[in-house]
């Protein structure tokens, strides 16, 4: 278990000292945890395995991936999701691995849109978005974000190790082609591998008007290739821009999600910025994820998890108790800048982004 100290910041007025010890854990009404967050964010990781090894995700070689009969079913997550839907949660956001990787991924999006999520994302690669982009939509898919951390092609391929820019360009405009504009796209910032092209990504921001995110790089690749030298605070990305084109936030009342908005202010295109590191979100955090093979997280950081399996198979009752239990018990933040921090186990792709 990772340690968690008290001194986490967060963004908005949730603080550890708000924590009531002796109060038990609701068995109706939305999925609070013990901090008064609500939870009506799922994020479900339908497979660990992607076509390409990026440096910030896992290793380059010796991979292992979980075996099909392994992974939970269609079948079942739509059941945990129906659940879900129950207990307040609006959104999902299907992840990987690469999500379109999966077979039967089309059909498992329609089964989540006949349950009435108001959003349903995901998260891609880019590499067969392309070929799937009309029965994606057709199934309900309302919004997509490409990762893509170089407009450089042999850059790309040093940072990614497999596939091509070309295709997740390509992919781009074809899914503003069917509907899902505005995109987004998920830029992992690296020192001296792709810092140098901030200013590329906002002017690919304004000119292609896709809201570029700048992420900062993450302990989840569990290869040794984290590191702070590598780290490039998200304040630095904002100062480095405006140089150029002047920006103004975009001001969100308790808005939970992940990135601080900005805009140019010559009204010309978004950015935002994701500083999990340097600036934690933890205080309005209200995201629950599924992983693969059934298990429950409640932090990206944090190695607690549990399953499924069992609850699918006594009935809807307990997976809503599994739901509960995990949220309830999820910690102030995710204790990155805490002395006694250790990386989760698992890498990136296992866990869902």
């Amino acid at each position: 278990m990772n340690s968690h100290s008290n001194s986490v910041p967060v963004r908005l007025s949730v603080r550890p000292h708000e924590r009531n010890k002796d109060q038990s854990m609701p068995t109706s009404g939305p999925l609070i945890d013990s901090y008064g967050r609500i939870h009506d964010d799922l994020r479900i990781s339908v497979t660990d395995r992607c076509g390409l090894r990026c440096l910030y995700c896992m290793p380059d070689e010796e991979m292992e991936f979980l075996p099909h009969e392994r992974l939970l079913s269609f079948d079942g997550l739509v059941r945990v999701a129906a659940v879900a839907r129950k207990l307040g949660v609006k959104s999902v956001r299907l992840t990987g691995g690469e999500p379109l990787a999966r077979k039967g991924i089309v059909e498992f999006i329609g089964a989540l849109h006949a349950l009435g999520f108001e959003d349903l994302s995901l998260t891609t690669n880019g590499m067969e978005f392309s070929r799937l982009a009309d029965s994606l939509v057709t199934a309900g898919l309302t919004r997509v974000n490409f990762s893509c951390d170089s407009l450089r092609g042999d850059r790309f391929a040093q940072i990614r190790r497999r596939g091509s820019l070309d295709a997740v360009l390509a992919s781009m405009d074809v899914a503003e082609s069917v509907g899902l504009a505005p995109i987004k796209v998920n830029v992992v910032l690296m020192r001296t591998y792709n810092d140098d092209e901030i200013v590329d990504f906002a002017a690919f921001a304004r000119e292609k008007n896709r809201i570029v995110r700048f992420i900062e790089f993450m302990p989840l690749d569990n290869s040794g290739t984290w590191n702070r030298d590598r780290l490039i605070p998200g304040r630095e990305v904002v100062e480095k821009i405006a140089t150029r084109w002047p920006l103004e936030p975009l001001i969100t009342t308790h808005d939970p999600a992940p990135a601080t908005r900005y805009r140019f202010k010559d009204g010309v295109g978004e950015i935002g910025i994701i500083a999990s590191v340097t600036e934690p979100f933890c205080g309005t955090c209200n995201r629950l994820r599924i992983t693969a093979e059934g298990m429950v997280r409640n932090c990206l950081f944090s190695d607690d998890e549990l399953t499924l399996v069992e609850a699918l198979r006594i009935g809807d009752d307990a997976i809503e108790a599994v739901l509960r239990q995990s949220v309830w018990g999820k910690y102030p933040g995710h204790g990155i800048n805490d002395p006694g921090f250790l990386a989760p186990r698992r890498t990136m792709s296992m866990i869902g982004g």
